[in-house]
């Protein structure tokens, strides 16, 4: 039985055998354009929800707050190592140290404690070193060649008064020192004056201590 021919109505009579392969072909070439553009849309979505359930479903919540350090602890361990008193100074209560150190550079061999407010919206930092059989100079040298502009006195203890410019220093702006025997206390950061008087005077019977030490 002859195969039927299929009348194209735009050329008026039936399709040629080529005209007819050619309409084939152009219909599987469509057909799989849009296999192709499904599948590919169908990868995308199922990939972003794989993100989705990574994004929602692992469990994140606040790291646990670390507790505060330790200055006391860390004076005992360096005192022991170091086999001579190490200042442990009390800080206000709206302060908290972040770090306490034993630090080996430069000339002279320091005990060193960091401390911010506990506010990190409230701006400002106290650094309280000991360095260990210091000479005159370790301060200046710590300071940026800075010089005392003045002295106080807290709690009897006669203290080197400094007034730096932060530009220069570090954001350093103020600074107190004073000789413990052998060794040299200094205070310095960005703080209020009272702030840094406070801390300075929570190491006197240390300084007392230090002083009769070296008798």
């Amino acid at each position: 039985m002859a195969e039927r021919q299929r009348v194209v109505a735009e050329l008026g009579r039936p399709e040629t055998p080529d005209e007819t392969a050619a309409r084939k072909a152009e219909s599987s070439r469509i057909y799989r354009s849009s296999q192709t553009t499904r599948n590919l849309v169908a990868a995308l979505i199922a990939t972003l929800i794989v993100v989705a359930v990574i994004i929602f479903a692992v469990p994140r919540g606040t790291p646990a707050p670390q507790d505060p350090l330790d200055i006391s602890a860390a004076a005992e361990r360096v005192s022991s190592s170091e086999g001579r008193t190490a200042i442990s100074p009390e800080l206000p209560e709206d302060w908290t140290a972040t770090r306490a150190t034993i630090d080996g550079e430069g000339s002279v061999r320091t005990w060193l404690i960091l401390t911010t407010p506990t506010d990190e919206e409230i701006p400002g930092f106290l650094r309280i070193a000991q360095g260990f059989d210091a000479d005159e100079a370790w301060p200046a040298r710590v300071l940026s060649g800075a010089a005392p502009v003045g002295a106080v006195t807290i709690d009897g203890i006669p203290w080197d008064r400094y007034e730096l410019d932060p530009s220069r220093t570090g954001n350093i702006s103020v600074a107190l020192s004073t000789r413990a025997g052998a060794d040299t206390i200094l205070v310095y950061g960005q703080a209020d004056a009272a702030t840094l008087e406070q801390v300075a005077g929570s190491v006197t019977d240390q300084v007392r201590e230090l002083q009769e030490e070296a008798q």
